[in-house]
């Protein structure tokens, strides 16, 4: 039997998508295991929901470091030391630089709250919402040096007329979020992407 392909989760805030992610794992519909969480932020909830789940963390502050290149060099160590076939990121609000990029080419993913190419960077509900557009969704895109500019994998409509708020909407995005993103890992670790 074929080990669990063993991921690490980037996050810098609730880790909604990480939860969902461990739920899919312990269902048995995503033949993975999540090895490691790795934020930037201290006071991040993720952190409290990866040790709910006995999953290790690994916390940086960026300004600990000269540049990028000096953590990402730490973190690509953590990686090594856990085996980490691939990088889900998942609310993480730091571009990847060229230290991380080139240690996990091409097994590094990211989910988006739009239709990419629309609505790039921060606040992407938000903006779908003001821009008032009829439909916006979800993206699952691998991660290059740009900002939400990687290839696309998946994606998902959600209707902005469903949503009378933009609170509202954010819901309705991550219901899809948390359905899309499990099933577009597992697909990717059936296709071999992450080893």
């Amino acid at each position: 039997m074929k080990a669990k392909t063993k991921l690490a989760v980037f996050a810098s805030g609730t880790g909604s998508n990480f939860v969902a992610i461990q739920a899919a794992i312990e269902q048995g519909e995503l033949d993975a295991e999540v090895v490691l969480v790795v934020s930037d932020q201290a006071n991040a909830l993720v952190l409290d929901k990866a040790k709910a789940f006995g999953v290790e963390t690994f916390v940086f502050d960026p300004k600990a470091f000269t540049n990028k290149a000096a953590f990402e060099s730490k973190i690509v160590e953590a990686l090594h030391i856990k085996a980490v076939e691939g990088i889900i990121l998942a609310g993480y609000m730091r571009l990847i630089g060229p230290t991380l990029l080139h240690a996990f080419e091409g097994r590094i993913i990211n989910i988006h709250p739009s239709l990419l190419p629309s609505f790039k960077g921060l606040d992407a509900i938000g903006q779908a919402f003001e821009a008032g557009v009829k439909i916006t969704g979800v993206t699952i895109h691998y991660v290059d040096a740009g900002m939400d500019t990687g290839r696309i994998i998946a994606q998902a409509c959600v209707a902005i007329d469903d949503a009378d708020t933009r609170a509202m909407l954010q819901t309705n995005i991550q219901q899809v979020e948390h359905k899309l993103y499990p099933e577009t890992i597992q697909t990717l670790i059936t296709k071999g992407d992450f080893s």
